[in-house]
């Protein structure tokens, strides 16, 4: 049962636009304006990667007049990325000493 919902989140962070997006709004919430802007893609685009982002569960929207801002749904997210970044760094060191 869980296994498909799981899925469901790493098929969201699979995409490095998606998984940029979500790097930034570790920040602060973002408006799609300002997204696209940091992305450098159409509002379109921005606007399917945060579709995909929040059916996963991993973004919400709040609106604020006629803009909508959307930030992280919980903050396990920083967390859950910085332990990526240190399997890559243990990954990218086993390599370095496996050649010197």
């Amino acid at each position: 049962m869980w296994s498909n919902a799981r899925a469901t989140i790493f098929k969201a962070l699979g995409h490095p636009t998606r998984l940029y997006i979500c790097e930034r709004l570790q920040e602060a919430p973002q408006c799609v304006c300002e997204l696209t802007e940091l992305v450098g893609a159409d509002i379109s685009t921005i606007s399917k990667h945060l579709t995909i982002l929040r059916n996963a569960g991993l973004v919400r929207s709040e609106k604020s007049g006629t803009t909508v801002y959307y930030s992280l749904a919980c903050n396990c997210l920083t967390q859950f990325l910085q332990g990526a970044e240190a399997l890559l760094k243990r990954k990218v060191e086993a390599e370095y000493s496996v050649l010197t």
